[in-house]
């Protein structure tokens, strides 16, 4: 043992090399973290940007046929409860799924939206009516509500607009988080968080919201904050692009502490990926505040240079000025945003385009593969295509749905020979509209039917005039203009118009549902 004692440490030695494995300790920290924040930095390419739809709205959103690239992704709002049972959803309380599909053929225009390299974000919640987690107590049936949606559509990402009640509601709130870290288990879906915000940041109920989905086990993409309607907290001096930057940079550091208080300390670069921003363009609901184009793009350049990982705005239905017969902008409209504009500006200058920028549709007929080769023409199958296979030789009227190379047409006026993909027409010089794809599954939808006795049934020697109606085969008709002897089911040609026309699924509904119904007669009734 002697022969070590001569090297013993000094107090002195001791303390050099202490600072020593100290410093290197702390640079070997310092360099980790720089590294990390490096590679954020390198990997960053800006903010995505995806506009808000409202799907239910009037005018409808053919947010399937974006006009500029700007638009090519679309949040489309909202899924919640249906009224008549809490664990199922619905579009805005008013449609099913099933519903959506049938009546705003909703299924067709995002696989379109999809076909066209666009992405269809779902959001569940919102400001009014149900939200989900609130009415639907089951954790079981709630994970199946999220599911049902995430399946039917092929979502790579939702998101969950917490507001009011859905906010407040702490059981909700833990059996959402339960529910949704499941649902990621199973489809790995993408998550955002929007809540409101002031201009501190996230209020007491949204950092609560971010901590429940962090403690319940859900790898949360990011926090959507809703940098509007600030209402009071808006010094009068102020703009609403300088007052989204305030509340941002304070997210910023809220985003940080509850990630970190969860176990995951993320450095600053890593923590502003995790915030987005969603602006209300134009007139919000707060009066006076207004947030105009320099505002968006104001908010564009920090979103840029923070590296947020999204932008977004409310909404796509409101990105276009106001018509002369709506002489009050002040009040918040739901289809212009109030301020002078043309239509897509806000788009193009929260997505980075800050033009329209047209898109070019991919039509899969008449085009080339990437070896160069043609593309053989598809057929259609009248046993899976839902509606009848477009004829060039049939008159169509406005409204008619045919398919045509599997995908479905709707005729913006009476229309014969027109080729619904022909390439050489475009915008208004093509009579049809490309709703989207035939979906996998589909077979000829049900003729429309009525009561034997609703109509009287067509006879071949009684003569009828414009707007008679009669049953033929089961089938409603409407007499388009005088005939006799002319077959309801006969179809017209361009040489040959048909003088009937069967009658629209919505005249059927109406005339099932009116106050009165025609009784039977062997006299033709009045419409």
């Amino acid at each position: 043992m002697g022969q070590f004692e001569g090297r013993r440490l000094s107090v002195t030695r001791l303390g050099i090399l202490t600072v020593l494995v100290l410093a290197a300790v702390f640079a070997s920290l310092r360099g980790w973290n720089w590294f990390q924040e490096s590679r954020a930095l390198g990997q960053a390419a800006g903010p995505g940007f995806a506009g808000y739809v409202d799907v239910t709205a009037t005018p409808s959103l053919s947010f399937e046929d974006p006009q500029n690239a700007a638009s090519r992704d679309a949040v489309l709002a909202f899924v919640v409860a249906d009224p008549q049972n809490g664990c199922s959803p619905s579009w805005g309380a008013a449609y099913s799924l099933d519903d959506a599909a049938e009546q705003l053929d909703l299924d067709r225009r995002i696989a379109r939206l999809q076909q066209r390299g666009g992405a269809a974000i779902v959001s569940f919640g919102g400001q009014a009516n149900s939200e989900l987690a609130v009415t639907c107590t089951s954790e079981t049936s709630l994970y199946d509500a999220y599911k049902e949606v995430v399946t039917r559509y092929h979502l790579q990402a939702i998101d969950l607009d917490l507001e009011g009640t859905a906010l407040d509601d702490t059981a909700a709130g833990q059996r959402r988080a339960a529910a949704i870290a499941q649902l990621q288990k199973s489809t790995h879906v993408e998550v955002w968080l929007t809540v409101p915000v002031a201009r501190a940041g996230l209020t007491q109920a949204g950092q609560n919201a971010v901590s429940a989905m962090l403690s319940g086990g859900v790898d949360l993409t990011g926090v959507n904050a809703m940098t509007m309607d600030y209402g009071a907290d808006l010094p009068n001096n102020e703009s609403m692009g300088e007052a989204a930057e305030e509340s941002l940079t304070a997210t910023h550091a809220q985003v940080r502490a509850l990630y970190a208080k969860a176990g995951d300390e993320l450095t600053s670069v890593a923590a502003w990926q995790r915030i987005g921003a969603t602006a209300m363009i134009g007139q919000n609901d707060s009066a006076g505040e207004i947030f105009g184009l320099l505002d968006a793009q104001r908010l564009r350049r920090f979103a840029v240079e923070h590296r947020l990982g999204r932008l977004s705005m409310w909404s796509l239905n409101r990105d276009r000025p106001c018509g002369a017969n709506y002489p009050d902008v002040t009040i918040v409209s739901d289809a212009c945003s109030g301020v002078k504009q043309d239509a897509g500006d806000f788009a193009a200058a929260l997505g980075g385009t800050g033009h329209v920028d047209p898109i070019v549709s991919a039509s899969p007929s008449a085009s080339a593969s990437p070896s160069g080769n043609p593309t053989v023409t598809p057929s259609d199958n009248p046993a899976t295509s839902p509606y009848p296979i477009w004829q060039a030789d049939q008159v169509y009227l406005q409204g008619t749905r045919v398919v045509w190379h599997h995908n479905v047409y709707v005729a913006k006026w009476w229309t014969s020979g027109d080729v619904p993909d022909n390439p050489l027409q475009n915008g208004d010089a093509t009579p049809w509209t490309l709703i989207g794809p035939v979906l996998p599954g589909e077979t000829p939808r049900p003729t429309p039917t009525m009561p034997a006795t609703f109509y009287p049934t067509w006879r071949i020697d009684k003569t009828y005039h414009a707007g008679d109606r009669v049953l033929f085969e089961g089938v409603p008709y409407v007499a388009q203009w005088w005939t006799q002897g002319d077959s309801p089911a006969t179809p017209g040609t361009l040489n040959a118009p048909a003088p009937w026309r069967p009658l629209t699924e919505k005249e059927i509904v109406t005339a099932l549902n009116g106050p009165t119904s025609p009784s039977a007669s062997p006299d033709q009734q009045q419409p």
